[in-house]
């Protein structure tokens, strides 16, 4: 079946993509909302909204998602703590997947992250850092695929936020035994590159996935909103989506 689409961040980078191979995907954007624009009225034309637009835009659109019963998509980053928990707690009618990150390989990174972590805890003698590189245009750090690594990290050492510490400078001392560095680099028009670094004394364990087209995230998007329009109400991962949990 042809899936409908309500787009919200349709001028985008992202939303170009998407726009640009959504029938390759028995998909339609049906609905193209950006700034200013008004979806109230095109929402229930749809059957499945995708969010890539801005932070402080996805509260709105996701009350408008439940209302109009309409499972919901959310790529966009950015969101703190307690703005992402509103969110969730709003959307808990209908089937979401919400994702920093829509490519397969990506996901595969962070499947692989958890079985690695799962050995390389706290006990280990190894010590985590998450790298991460992205376009000068890119506005938030660390980017959501970088932040999904590092809960990942921190869950499986049952740690907490404050023993990550973002980039480094000054005389900060010997590292800490609990510490997980995290590092934001920006420049260019690099798409997107995530590095998991495990370093031990006398070997190093280095995961990696690099980005060289959009169109990945894209594609990982709409494959999502052909799959969460059959599910049942509840918060999903691409991982979900793609058959890695459990």
């Amino acid at each position: 079946m042809r899936n409908k689409i309500l787009l919200c961040g349709a001028k985008g980078r992202m939303g170009s993509a998407i726009s640009a191979i959504s029938d390759q995907h028995d998909c339609e954007i049906t609905a193209p909302i950006d700034q200013g624009d008004d979806p109230s009225e095109q929402i229930h034309k749809c059957d499945v909204v995708i969010d890539f637009s801005l932070a402080d835009a996805t509260l709105p659109m996701a009350e408008m998602a439940v209302q109009a019963a309409k499972p919901m998509i959310i790529g966009t980053t950015g969101h703190d703590r307690a703005l992402k928990q509103r969110i969730i707690q709003t959307l808990s009618p209908i089937p979401v997947v919400w994702a920093g990150n829509f490519s397969t390989g990506v996901n595969i990174l962070f499947y692989l992250t958890q079985q690695v972590s799962r050995v390389l805890d706290s006990k280990s003698d190894f010590d985590p850092e998450v790298l991460e590189m992205h376009h000068r245009l890119k506005k938030d750090a660390p980017s959501g695929t970088a932040d999904r690594l590092l809960e990942i990290i921190k869950d499986s050492r049952k740690a907490n936020d404050h023993d990550i510490t973002h980039g480094r400078s000054g005389i900060p001392g010997e590292r800490k035994i609990e510490e997980i560095g995290s590092h934001a680099i920006r420049g260019g028009d690099i798409v997107g590159e995530h590095t998991v670094m495990y370093a031990g004394i006398g070997e190093r364990i280095e995961l990696t996935h690099r980005a060289t087209d959009r169109v990945i995230f894209a594609a990982g998007a709409l494959r999502a909103a052909k799959w969460v329009a059959q599910q049942k109400p509840g918060l999903y991962s691409m991982q979900d989506v793609l058959g890695l949990q459990g």
